[in-house]
């Protein structure tokens, strides 16, 4: 006998973030909606847990606030690159930084009181005519959302990934490292560590824990959190006594852009339908973004919107990702950008309302002009 006699709405292949997000959207516009995956909750994922301003901005309009207690608030970003430390507060909001599992948690509730339908330790086999199949028996869906992240195998199945932008993945393929210390945070900012191979994330995380999460860019040196910190001897001081609050737990960065991210009833969302390099921090941002706009345009019936909104929504994270990247590759560049940001604060405000899209496209070009000149002064 079929488990899934009655057909849904919408079928939602992976259970983390972007799939639970998209799943609560597309209820908020009364869709029936059925979650699958084959991992059991809380589903954890190694970043830097930091949710910007818009980010948090995002889960209000889903119905969503964190609880106190749940993440520890951050009101800016630090740069700190060879000694140097530049810093800037968030235009609008509050940031959060909050455990993965605690987001997930938070995320899953909300998705079940709304009325999703959720299948955990389900194995998700194939696309089918009419829909889904789960371990060989068929869901039958008006849409199937694919959510099951970077290695997303719903994309293969609809053919999606032979179209990417980028075919040489391994030129942005970048590999990351996380781990969880039990210390106060010394700071009320995020900080980024800006090394010679590798950046290091320092998210305060709860009033006695952070999250270090490091990414560096080259196999051969197989860097792990343990050799990194050499390269930073300040954070190596703070951090050598802590007791550690998790293992450490690693996780690849792609950059990957695709030329369409639906055919048919069949949909993609999330780092299943490209990303941008995790420098950004906004991969949730990002994700959130893309399953408020889903939800919209999977009961308008409107995928055609979703594909044009989805090519905007990844263009300014794109492009920062791109610049900061940049950075990375080139300590002297970095090191002039860091001696502007000194010198000129206003220069690194304007760049995180950037990042965090507050502002104008005005503004954007009349910061980076600024930002520009001070460069080429420095």
């Amino acid at each position: 006998m079929n488990r899934f006699s009655n057909p849904v709405d919408v079928f939602v292949v992976g259970g983390g973030p972007a799939g639970l997000a998209t799943a609560i959207a597309a209820r908020r516009h009364g869709l029936s909606v059925l979650v699958a995956d084959a991992a059991v909750p809380p589903i954890d994922k190694p970043c830097g847990e930091g949710l910007m301003p818009d980010g948090v901005e995002a889960l209000r309009q889903f119905g969503i606030v964190i609880p106190e207690g749940e993440g520890y608030p951050f009101r800016g970003i630090r740069f700190v690159s060879d000694g140097a430390k530049a810093e800037a507060t968030f235009p609008r909001g509050m940031a959060l930084g909050i455990r993965r599992t605690h987001l997930h948690r938070i995320l899953l509730d909300h998705a079940a009181g709304c009325g999703v339908r959720l299948l955990w330790q389900a194995a998700v086999t194939g696309l089918h005519a009419e829909g889904a199949l789960v371990a060989g028996e068929l869901v039958r869906a008006r849409w199937v959302v694919g959510a099951d992240g970077t290695s997303s195998r719903v994309r293969g199945w609809a053919g999606l990934g032979q179209q990417e932008l980028d075919m040489r993945p391994s030129k942005n393929l970048r590999f990351g490292f996380r781990r969880h210390y039990r210390v106060a945070p010394w700071t009320d900012f995020m900080e980024l560590h800006w090394g010679r191979h590798c950046q290091v994330y320092v998210t305060p995380v709860g009033r006695k824990e952070v999250c270090v999460a490091l990414v560096s860019s080259s196999p051969k040196l197989r860097l792990r959190l343990e050799d990194a910190l050499g390269e930073f001897p300040e954070l190596r001081a703070r951090l050598e006594n802590a007791e550690h609050a998790s293992t450490e737990r690693g996780a690849i960065t792609v950059t990957r852009r695709l030329r369409r991210v639906s055919r048919g009833r069949t949909v993609l969302v999330g780092d299943a339908s490209g990303g941008v390099d995790a420098i950004t921090g906004e991969g949730l941002c990002l994700a959130f973004r893309e399953a408020a706009l889903l939800g919209d345009c999977l009961a308008s019936g409107d995928l055609a919107r979703y594909q044009e909104g989805h090519r905007l929504l990844i263009r300014r994270p794109a492009l920062m990702a791109r610049l900061m990247l940049f950075m990375a590759k080139h300590s002297r560049l970095r090191q002039r950008t860091m001696q502007v940001f000194q010198l000129s604060p206003s220069s690194f405000a304007g760049m995180l309302a950037m990042h965090v899209g507050e502002g104008s496209t005005r503004d954007y070009i009349s910061n980076g002009i600024a930002f520009g000149w001070e460069l080429l002064k420095a």
